[in-house]
């Protein structure tokens, strides 16, 4: 049974994961190399729980023991040598991550089972360096951000792990009310990030064209199409629909949609004049400085209140 939880990594998804092992009573070890890393993560953790309390989805008593599960190391053999279960969110960089589960698998029990978070790289490459033995306890363990909030968790099945250990895995994030997502076969992107691309792609090109204001896209979006996909699936929506309207529908409108094979010109030009986003204060939108707090909360209380609901559309 899986009872004690190692992350690796304390960043925006490190100390999200940890969180939400740690909120439902599974004692979680935070590794980072830099202390003032760790540190942050723990005045984050604590906030967001806060945050958490204030929109009564936690108890405001159980913050205490819930930060009180999740103990910080800057010694990564202290911080693995009993765990059952690893996850590591570090950077995008196959050679950091070989190097990574090769130090794991010589520092952690025979049993514990080593995931990674990433979306883009190969399991096949990320186990390079590792024993056949603990192949066959690695898996792919993809979150999205914010980590605590989003339920979605992609875990692979692509046959290196037997079927029982698998199912543990599964079972071990259902236990902190996670929907998990089986992947079958290691494409980049995996499933949810590629969908997520496709709507990304039509978007962009909708603004590139002129066709709306960016307010009015999102409006479409979040009013339209994204408030079914929040309790109905594209499949479901399919077959509410009639497959024959979709078929109709798709020969005539997907030939006239963007069908480019790389980000979006208007994309490479913001980026290429420093407008990231809400970190730079300006991206298809503007931000003043003084604002960004308060609008990162708010971002957040509306994902806590869809989270909330989801316990009711989640129900069998």
């Amino acid at each position: 049974m899986i009872k004690n939880i190692g992350v690796i990594g304390a960043g925006t998804m490190g100390h999200g994961i940890a969180l939400s092992f740690a909120l439902y009573g599974y004692d979680v070890t935070l590794y980072d190399a830099y202390e003032i890393q760790l540190k942050k993560a723990m005045t984050e953790i604590a906030g967001e729980l806060s945050l958490l309390a204030e929109e009564q989805f936690i108890e405001p008593q159980s913050i205490p023991a819930t930060l009180a599960r999740i103990k910080v190391f800057s010694d990564l053999e202290q911080a693995v040598q009993n765990r059952d279960y690893i996850i590591e969110a570090t950077p995008e960089i196959l050679e950091l991550k070989q190097n990574l589960f090769k130090q794991l698998d010589e520092l952690c029990p025979t049993h514990t089972i080593l995931a990674s978070n990433t979306s883009s790289l190969k399991l096949d490459g990320m186990m390079a360096l590792i024993s056949d033995e603990r192949k066959q306890r690695m898996i792919v363990n993809h979150w999205y951000n914010p980590a605590h909030l989003m339920p979605i968790v992609e875990l692979s099945c692509f046959g290196n792990m037997p079927l029982e250990l698998y199912t543990e895995v599964e079972q071990l994030h259902a236990a902190i009310k996670k929907q998990t997502v089986k992947v079958l076969k290691d494409v980049p992107g995996l499933v949810a990030n590629r969908i997520q691309q496709g709507v990304a792609r039509e978007v962009f090109s909708l603004i590139e064209l002129g066709v709306a204001e960016p307010t009015d896209i999102d409006k479409a979006l979040k009013f339209g199409p994204a408030f079914r996909y929040a309790t109905t699936g594209q499949l479901e929506v399919a077959d509410f629909g009639g497959l024959d309207i979709w078929s109709i529908v798709g020969d005539n409108l997907l030939k006239e949609m963007d069908n480019r094979q790389g980000a979006n010109n208007l994309l490479k030009q913001k980026v290429a004049e420093g407008k990231l986003g809400i970190k730079a204060g300006e991206g298809f939108y503007k931000y003043a400085e003084s604002e960004i707090p308060e609008i990162k909360k708010k971002f957040m209380k509306k994902l806590i209140h869809q989270l909330k609901a989801s316990e009711y559309y989640t129900q069998e």
